[in-house]
């Protein structure tokens, strides 16, 4: 029988066999560079979803944001709390870190689209980063709703998008224009294009989305 990627089976025989292609082993470069830049933001609560093994939530933390990483795999949340105390200890080094140890972040063992109303807007900031791309196509409408639904009246998206045009998935193409059709109608676009300081394998598709929640809706 095949497993969807919907279900947390999936994704947990992924963990356990060692098949996570999607893991850099540290925090995505353009989130340093963004981090270290003028562009970034004050630090507010930040939702990461699908936050996998955590390096991006530790790496928000260590820059002074109050950070909670939801995933519904168990090897994720388990692997990222246990490098959480390793980087408090500084027996690993995180990459790009700021001043901070990265004590706020939180990791939570929760399927994204099943949040509790406890979570329904909390949050100034959305760190999206191969999330979109491992959900199947046909939840992609209800991750925009969910991140427009948790975020601040003047909440703020700030993510990595997947643009590669490979048939099939995980992870799942989607082209500039498909996400811009995707987010326009609850978010505003504030900026869409090529990363520069994607890793290697990773050159040349991946896109960087700025989208603030419309007000005007």
């Amino acid at each position: 029988m095949i497993i969807s990627v919907n279900e947390r089976k999936f994704w947990e025989e992924r963990y356990q066999g060692g098949n996570t292609g999607w893991d850099l082993g540290e925090p995505a470069p353009p989130f340093v560079k963004f981090l270290q830049s003028s562009e970034a933001p004050p630090p507010g609560k930040t939702a990461i979803l699908g936050c996998g093994r955590g390096y991006d939530a530790l790496l928000f933390a260590s820059y002074g944001f109050q950070v909670i990483g939801f995933d519904f795999v168990d090897s994720a949340i388990k692997d990222a709390l246990e490098y959480q105390q390793l980087f408090i200890n500084k027996s690993l080094i995180l990459k790009g870190a700021g001043k901070y140890l990265p004590t706020s972040a939180q990791f939570l063992q929760q399927d994204i689209f099943d949040l509790p109303q406890e979570f329904l807007g909390q949050f100034d900031y959305v760190i999206e980063h191969t999330c979109f791309c491992a959900i199947s196509p046909d939840k992609r409408a209800d991750y925009v709703d969910l991140v427009e639904s948790i975020l601040k009246p003047d909440g703020q998206l700030f993510g990595l998008f997947f643009t590669h045009s490979l048939a099939g998935g995980p992870p799942f193409g989607i082209t500039p224009a498909e996400i811009r059709w995707y987010f326009q109608g609850k978010f505003q676009i504030l900026s869409l294009h090529l990363v520069n300081e994607s890793t290697p394998k990773r050159q040349g598709e991946e896109h960087w989305g700025h989208f603030a929640v419309d007000q005007k809706l």
